[in-house]
């Protein structure tokens, strides 16, 4: 369906250097492939996504289309952008338009649609994407996901066989990824064609057949998900894959200067940032309690919070330094902590004890 060869971008920086983003991406895409893509900030997602349908024009390669490559002289990109959508991440809505204007604005625009008939099948598609009640809205009178589900709408509008999203939930809060992403995991058990730059591991992982892991500028390992997250073959991939977003406290919970508000202050930030925000009271409450009841005596006191995206796992462990036995105790009532996590792990380290609650 879509050959791309030796495709390159560079661009022409205002002082008159260069820089190049897409150095030599090859791949092939198969009708009813759903492939993410995705890697480091900066290694060229969204270039090489629209390099694709031409809004970034490459400075070298070739994009094969059904046979016809988009990027000869003369061919008519009108012709290809009738079979490909995009979704951006921040939307493009028409602000002085209605959500069924939006959506009806191609279909009648540039595809001819007769506008009774385009308006029938906007409602049909606004119905698909959990909207039917906002056709009259203006964007502004929307949420960030409801914006994201009217693009993914008037991108379906025009009946596209490929469909290209770009980062589409970069710009939502952590409370509206899950409605866009649940759309986008409906299409993908539909036959419909997708690329999708994502910095969400674990639906790439869920509604992919391939991933392209990008890096340095060029595709650097292709493979089924099952392939990239579990036996990655090269070491940038493994490195990429297995990140934990952490944060740490050190404290000493004696400490006049120590603040638990400023602590579940700055849990409830990552744990928002992260898209985890079930984790945020939980950890809030088991951090105070320990830190402030049961390990109150020790001073040299750890604190860190972790997640890894892939496994989908949130941890808050207690790590006292040079403590050789744990120091929960028979008489302590840990009835409560015990209740907000889904496991209490006791165990020792090269640097001490450890108390870990899984979430």
């Amino acid at each position: 369906m879509i050959e791309v060869k030796h495709l390159s971008k560079t661009f022409v920086n205002p002082d008159g250097s260069s820089t190049t983003v897409l150095t030599d991406v090859n791949c092939s895409i198969g009708p009813g492939e759903v492939i993410s893509i995705i890697g480091p900030s900066g290694t060229g997602k969204s270039t090489f996504l629209r390099a694709l349908n031409m809004l970034e024009p490459p400075t070298g390669g070739e994009i094969w289309f059904d046979g016809e490559n988009i990027m000869a002289k003369g061919y008519p990109l009108e012709k290809m952008r009738k079979r490909m959508g995009m979704v951006f991440q921040d939307f493009n809505l028409f602000p002085h338009m209605t959500v069924l204007e939006n959506v009806i604005f191609a279909p009648v625009r540039i595809h001819g649609i007769p506008e009774a008939k385009a308006r029938e099948e906007a409602r049909e598609l606004l119905h698909k994407v959990g909207l039917s009640g906002r056709a009259d809205s203006y964007p502004s009178m929307l949420s960030g996901g409801q914006k994201q589900r009217v693009a993914i709408a008037r991108a379906l509008a025009v009946h596209p066989e490929v469909i290209l999203f770009d980062e589409p939930t970069s710009a939502l809060d952590p409370a509206m990824v899950g409605e866009v992403l649940s759309v986008m995991r409906q299409l993908a058990t539909e036959g419909l064609t997708m690329l999708i730059v994502t910095h969400e591991m674990k639906f790439a992982r869920d509604v992919s057949t391939r991933i392209f892991f990008m890096n340095k500028g060029i595709i650097y390992e292709d493979g089924t998900p099952e392939q990239i997250f579990e036996h990655p073959e090269r070491s940038a991939t493994k490195a990429f894959i297995q990140r934990i977003h952490k944060q740490v406290f050190e404290i000493n919970p004696s400490s006049p200067g120590f603040d638990p508000f400023e602590m579940g202050t700055e849990i409830h930030r990552f744990c928002n940032k992260y898209a985890i925000p079930r984790c945020a009271e939980p950890a809030t409450e088991i951090a105070k309690e320990m830190v402030m009841k049961h390990l109150r005596p020790y001073d040299n006191l750890t604190v860190r919070l972790t997640y890894g995206e892939i496994r989908d796992v949130a941890e808050l462990d207690f790590m006292i330094e040079g403590l050789s036995h744990t120091p929960l105790t028979p008489e302590m009532d840990l009835s409560r902590v015990r209740s907000l996590s889904k496991e209490l792990i006791e165990e020792p380290t090269s640097r001490g004890f450890r108390v870990k609650f899984r979430l």
